[in-house]
């Protein structure tokens, strides 16, 4: 209930923002009244509006900051219980099962050696 509230009052202000960045006029609207160009007279008039605009900006720039750092808040996964419950306790590794005698050979066959490698050998 309080995401979705924050989540409104987030996208009013977003569009607010836009709309009142779109009224003000640039840095350089005041060198072009100053030849006459008619970019002078708006809404507010030439510099009637410019600390309205700018502090309203200002303020719903701040609210803005603050539903996001809400929203943010509101998204991350909570623990369901404390730290200390989380914890497993260490359970013993099976024994590992290592067998009573390895085969030997079969009595009367000679056991076979490996071939040996003559690859450590020196072609003359």
């Amino acid at each position: 209930m309080i995401q979705q509230l924050v989540l409104i009052v987030h996208v009013i202000a977003a569009v607010v923002i836009i709309g009142l960045v779109l009224l003000q006029h640039g840095k350089g609207a005041d060198m072009g009244a100053a030849f006459g160009s008619g970019s002078a007279g708006s809404l507010f008039g030439a510099s009637g509006a410019a600390n309205f605009l700018s502090r309203s900006t200002a303020a719903l720039a701040t609210v803005f900051f603050l539903t996001s750092m809400g929203l943010t808040y509101f998204s991350t996964p909570r623990a369901q219980s404390g730290v200390i419950k989380n914890i497993k306790t260490e359970q013993q590794a099976p024994a590992a099962t290592i067998p009573a005698e390895v085969p030997k050979a079969e009595a009367g066959k000679p056991e076979s050696k490996p071939a040996e490698s003559k690859s450590n050998e020196i072609p003359k």
